[in-house]
């Protein structure tokens, strides 16, 4: 308590009904956010983003598939705390009180994933909160046997898969964003065998692959992809048309202006609209989010500030950034896939979807950051490039005794168009898009 008495007001607009957790409950994990139990709040099994109080001492932590957004606002009485999924949603709380010439969008912060965040609501100032981690797995342990690293994946993604099944409706139907690549491949050759093996109808699956305009070569692979693995039956494409793939409306969407995030929520929000149209009342999607990021497939080449030494040395470095004790931080956005989850979470809540991807929970990244990348690769891009081809397949091979095909990486925005149309369909890049969002909250005249 602080030494007025006075207990500081926070307003929560995430509801508990959001909250997918499939191992414990909401109260305990609060429990163990209050009494600084890292293991507990580890133990938290599913998407979740929770905030507890104990007087003046505010706790909040997140998984890194969803974000959470708080803000301090200062009421005559005291310091008042908003928390939200949405910087829109905290705007609208502001003007709702009448506060809204507090508000700017860059003075909202996002929660970092992967720690418990603690502020204290003293007034006047109010400190910096304090970042308490609580997934921090052991690097490069496992040997660099690509088998034994690609049985240990796939195992990890399995178990994670079984644990979201055995939490939802054993009725609903089950949609996989897919486009025939690595990620989006393996969630579907594990579904359905888990299915299988669970005893449940694999008839409530199915993938469906966005085409742009009839064409794309996503389209062509995923076709190919399902021949190859006798699975031609779960195939379902989603044709959209050019005209329908809206720019600035996903930066409204996703509140952030990086082109590729912008781009690729611009498709995402395309195939989502049209699975709704075909499917009212279908729910549930898994997707293949966070695989890139765990297998470190991104071109290095592409980013003037990374190199092959910053990318396998750096602890979970695509998923959650530099880190919240580094400079190049963002307080408004995080880091890495930390910021970049809003592009699946904010897409599938506007389209009514509960989306989930087992490459973004715990144990799988465990695995991931186990991987003994410096040694395979010894300063390759290459050999970079190419272990997530021969990590995946060779554990589904070991793990499923499927031979999955695996074909070059593209990007999801690219993959769904013809080849050379992102350019004249994208042409706008990062300043028109970081324009459009700062109109988009600009105070009124």
């Amino acid at each position: 308590m602080s030494h007025t008495g006075y207990v500081p007001a926070v307003v929560n607009l995430i509801d508990d009904d959001t909250q997918r957790i499939w191992g414990g409950d909401v109260e305990s994990a609060r429990q163990a956010m209050l009494a600084n139990d890292m293991d507990g709040v580890l133990g938290v099994d599913g998407s979740f983003a929770l905030l507890a109080q104990d007087g003046e001492r505010i706790v909040l932590a997140r998984s890194l598939d969803r974000p959470m957004r708080y803000f301090l606002a200062k009421a005559v009485a005291g310091p008042v705390l908003i928390v939200a999924e949405r910087i829109d949603e905290i705007a609208a709380e502001l003007s709702r009180r009448g506060w809204s010439a507090q508000f700017h969008p860059s003075y909202t912060r996002m929660v970092p994933a992967h720690h418990v965040t603690t502020l204290r609501l003293v007034g006047c100032p109010d400190p910096n909160p304090v970042h308490r981690r609580f997934f921090d797995p052991p690097r490069g342990t496992l040997p660099t046997d690509l088998d034994v690293i690609g049985r240990r994946y796939i195992e990890a993604v399995y178990a994670e898969l079984r644990r979201w099944l055995s939490a939802q409706d054993p009725a609903a139907p089950i949609g996989v964003p897919f486009s025939g690549g690595i990620d989006s491949g393996a969630i579907l050759l594990c579904l359905y065998r888990l299915m299988l093996n669970e005893g449940i109808s694999p008839s409530r699956l199915k993938a469906f692959t966005l085409s742009i305009d009839g064409e794309g070569e996503d389209a062509r692979q995923a076709r190919d992809f399902l021949r190859r693995t006798d699975l031609e039956m779960l195939g379902e494409t989603i044709d959209i048309p050019a005209s329908a793939l809206d720019a600035q409306r996903a930066v409204a969407v996703i509140e952030d202006y990086k082109p590729l995030d912008v781009e690729c929520a611009a498709v995402n929000l395309a195939l989502l609209a049209g699975i709704r149209e075909r499917y009212p009342e279908w729910r549930l999607l898994v997707d293949g989010d966070g695989g890139d990021e765990n297998l470190k497939d991104y071109p290095i080449e592409e980013n003037s500030e990374l190199t092959i030494r910053s990318v396998v040395n750096n602890r979970m470095l695509y998923q959650e950034g530099w880190g919240v004790e580094s400079i190049k931080h963002s307080l408004t956005y995080s880091g890495g896939y930390s910021r970049g989850c809003v592009r699946g979470y904010a897409c599938a809540r506007e389209h009514g979807f509960a989306d989930f991807s087992p490459y973004t929970r715990p144990s799988v990244i465990a695995v991931a950051e186990a991987i003994p990348f410096a040694e395979l690769t010894k300063g390759s891009h290459e050999k970079l490039y190419a272990l997530k081809g021969e990590i995946v397949s060779r554990g589904v091979r070991a793990v499923l005794g499927i031979e999955m095909p695996v074909f070059p990486k593209r990007r999801f925005q690219h993959g769904a168009l013809s080849a050379g149309e992102a350019p004249r369909l994208f042409p706008h890049g990062e300043a028109l898009y970081r324009r459009h969002f700062e109109k988009l909250h600009a105070a009124p005249a």
